[in-house]
């Protein structure tokens, strides 16, 4: 069963318990996971961290509260293409969406940072509280 697949049917467990909201983050290759999710109404809000192989195809197809947090350095993401995906974003207007560039760290910056290191500690927080905002504001 292919990643997806598995998170969708866990999605749908979660909703059959009683859960009635449903947000997901997806850090690289989960990016692309939560795109697909986002896809569908079994959940409410998204977050996307330095995404991995994420294309416009995905993007076009999403429908539910989208943040796209991405690094300045980022060869899989570059910031050209994280800015495509807030223009393919923003004309969907039944939504929210939000594209973050964030300045002078590198792909991974939220995960694999120098904790002596007081730029990217601050950086990670920033997008870790970038994401729980996004969850608090739309997964209720």
């Amino acid at each position: 069963m292919s990643h997806s697949r598995k998170y969708f049917h866990k999605a749908i467990k979660l909703k059959s318990q009683g859960v009635s909201a449903i947000g997901a983050v997806g850090f690289c290759w989960g990016g692309v996971v939560v795109a697909k999710l986002a896809k569908s109404d079994d959940i409410k809000a998204a977050v996307i961290l330095h995404p991995g192989r994420l294309a416009d195809e995905d993007i076009h197809e999403v429908k539910v509260h989208t943040a796209v947090l991405g690094a300045e350095i980022d060869k899989t993401s570059p910031p050209e293409q994280l800015k495509q995906f807030g223009e393919i974003l923003l004309v969907k207007s039944e939504f929210d969406s939000f594209v973050k560039i964030f300045p002078g760290v590198a792909y991974g910056w939220t995960m694999r940072y120098n904790a002596e290191d007081e730029s990217a500690v601050k950086s990670a927080e920033e997008a870790h509280l970038d994401m729980l905002n996004w969850f608090t504001k739309y997964v209720k």
